[in-house]
């Protein structure tokens, strides 16, 4: 998975000093997976009021969220998205969408064994971009992503794990673009 992610945010940076100054590129944090332990990086490439994301995370998923009955639902993403902005240059009001893969990991409350397993998401998404100066933004977000693969039933100390059809999401990224 880690290997992934050099790929993923070289893509975005290769258009980045391209001498066609009508694409621009960027790269993105998100706010939520920090604050669960984990990470988040992405890469982006545009033109106009067009862009396409990859990103690599790892999220740790508060108990809270995950079924009665389990913990350490840890999961680890890779996505391909593409942003569509009502504004041009990559500002204002944006809607996305795109496919998704979770590799997670999971344990009932016993602790005992640890599961893995896959699930393919197709997500929708949307939010709007604030710009501090041209390069630097804040980006707060929500979508929701819709299981459309995947392992349905997950088995880890005799009990059975069924990740959810829907995943709902909130959170604010951080970004900054390479060229205004």
């Amino acid at each position: 998975m880690k290997n992934y992610l050099i790929l993923i945010l070289l893509i975005p940076l290769q258009f980045a000093y391209s001498q066609d100054n009508r694409i621009k590129a960027g790269i993105e944090l998100d706010v939520l997976p920090y604050l669960t332990g984990g990470y988040f990086a992405a890469g982006w490439v545009g033109t106009n009021q067009v862009r396409i994301r990859a990103l690599i995370a790892k999220v740790n998923m508060p108990d809270f969220i995950v079924s009665e009955g389990f913990t350490n639902n840890k999961i680890n993403s890779i996505a391909i998205v593409g942003d569509y902005f009502l504004k041009k240059d990559f500002q204002g009001l944006w809607l996305g969408s795109g496919f998704v893969l979770w590799q997670g990991d999971i344990q009932t409350d016993k602790q005992i064994e640890t599961a893995s397993y896959k699930s393919y998401l197709l997500n929708g998404s949307l939010g709007y971009a604030f710009y501090f100066n041209p390069r630097f933004y804040i980006s707060p977000w929500a979508g929701l992503s819709l299981r459309i693969g995947g392992d349905k039933t997950i088995s880890v100390d005799g009990e059975n794990y069924d990740p959810p059809l829907i995943n709902p999401e909130l959170s604010v990224k951080m970004g900054f673009r390479f060229n205004k």
